[in-house]
């Protein structure tokens, strides 16, 4: 990427459509525009809609509509042209050809924005969040990644930073003076700050997971011995004949995965091969895999059969999930099935399993109580969202900074507790100015650039 140079690119979806927007940024945009442009652009105002025909080989192409965002007021901070012309191929192709025979070249991806990030008009986890924003499918992935773009995250990491940067100063101002042994970084107020501090990095840490669910969906595995309904209440679930159902066990022998969107909030449902002990190979090799969803699930649902499964049986299941699944994050719900089954009985049944947890009474059949299910998964993933406050860390760059930065704080504190020298102890507070500083940008290195915009999409 060459920032001086004037770039161009499709910044709609490629195809054909009703419109479409060819954008147009660098020092020489204005000039390159106005020689494909039929109308003088001289006085043109900046922000102001120009209506006129794009010119090819003296002959009229497309009648458009232009907008000129002079800089520094632009998206990328240089002056920026966006033609909306007609959505033809053939329209789209020949004035990106007009634009690149009077001087323009082709953008990279992402270089659109990773311009906006290096003229200052926003910081690099904002730049992210412009990825993120396109990329959400669910209310909760658009709210946190708009969040994130607005400079939420970026504040508080920016508070974070300057409140240490201070104490920062103070300890290597002491090396200067290291031979009248003075002190002018107060050691109390400094743990206290680094106690402070290492708070809100653990609690951004924590997030993560909620976080990485949120923008990728939450993943829901359906776990539960053969014939308990687990492809019926993924059906249930989906309103739709997703698996396939049967009364012969072990019908399922590979794991079903689908989408919806409950109140905003994208669900990843997973159907998993039904647990039992089998020597069939196939089988056996479904259950393996039922049990690594399940370790890389946000939530477990756990099938029942409200009449037949005994406590002991159920107790049996408990142990099998606490063995094969050792995050304690992953969120337990009990489902006891097939309440429509004759002999049910609610009182029965909470008394055979009383004290084994909550249990959830439905029908995937005849779908009863479904509603309660997607309310209480919602429950469950609104109190995580609710407990890591209003900023929650979506980007796996961003955890991987904030996790090197809780090490470097724990070895402020250490240090501090053993009372080392200062310039051991301005060592560990770079490092964790460092990591903070690699969330927003404040320090970079090229090939950390390149590998985030390279996955944006070339118009952006």
């Amino acid at each position: 990427m060459h920032p001086g140079e004037t770039i161009c690119a499709l910044s709609t979806a490629p195809g054909i459509g009703a419109i479409a927007l060819i954008r147009l940024s660098g020092n020489d945009a204005e000039r390159i525009f106005q020689k494909v442009f039929s109308k003088d652009i001289s006085s043109a105002l900046s922000h102001q809609a120009l209506h006129g025909w794009i010119m090819k080989d003296d002959q009229r192409l497309d009648e458009v509509v232009a907008t000129i965002f002079r800089a520094p007021k632009s998206f990328t901070g240089e002056t920026t042209v966006e033609i909306a012309c007609h959505g033809s191929l053939f329209i789209q192709q020949k004035i990106i050809e007009g634009l690149l025979e009077n001087g323009a070249r082709m953008a990279s991806p992402g270089e659109f924005t990773m311009r906006a990030y290096l003229n200052g008009k926003m910081d690099l986890s904002q730049a992210e969040a412009v990825g993120d924003l396109i990329a959400s499918e669910s209310a909760a992935a658009h709210k946190q990644a708009l969040h994130q773009m607005r400079g939420g995250f970026s504040k508080e990491i920016a508070d974070l930073r300057d409140r240490l940067i201070h104490f920062a100063s103070l300890v290597e101002l002491e090396l200067d003076f290291a031979e009248e042994d003075v002190e002018f970084a107060n050691r109390p107020q400094l743990i206290s700050l680094v106690n402070e501090i290492t708070k809100v990095v653990e609690g951004l840490r924590k997030s993560f997971s909620l976080g990485n669910a949120i923008k990728n969906g939450v993943p829901v595995a359906i776990i539960g011995e053969p014939n308990q309904g687990k492809s019926t209440l993924l059906n249930a679930l989906l309103n739709e004949e997703r698996a396939i159902v049967s009364d012969i066990a072990g019908t399922t022998r590979d794991t079903i995965e689908d989408s919806i969107a409950i109140d905003g909030i994208r669900f990843n449902f997973i159907d998993t091969a039904g647990i039992r002990d089998t020597t069939d190979t196939i089988e056996k090799m479904g259950i393996e895999r039922a049990w690594e969803k399940a370790r890389g699930a946000s939530i477990i649902l756990l099938l029942i059969d409200a009449v037949d499964t005994s406590r002991a049986e159920l107790q049996q299941s408990l142990d099998a999930l606490k063995q094969n699944v050792e995050d304690t994050q992953t969120q337990l719900i009990i489902l006891a099935n097939k309440t429509d089954k004759p002999g049910y009985s609610e009182d029965e049944m909470n008394t055979r399993f009383e004290d084994l947890g909550q249990i959830i009474a439905i029908s995937a059949k005849n779908k009863t109580n479904i509603d309660v299910l997607r309310e209480k998964l919602l429950e469950r993933v609104k109190s995580g969202m609710a407990n890591s406050g209003e900023t929650i860390v979506t980007n796996a760059r961003h955890f991987e900074a904030l996790t090197k930065a809780a090490v470097a704080l724990t070895d402020i504190r250490n240090g501090l507790d053993s009372g080392i020298t200062g310039d051991f102890l301005a060592i560990d507070i770079r490092k964790t100015l460092y990591h903070l500083g690699e969330i927003t940008g404040q320090i970079s290195a090229d090939d950390l650039l390149h590998s985030i915009f390279s996955r944006f999409c070339i118009g952006k």
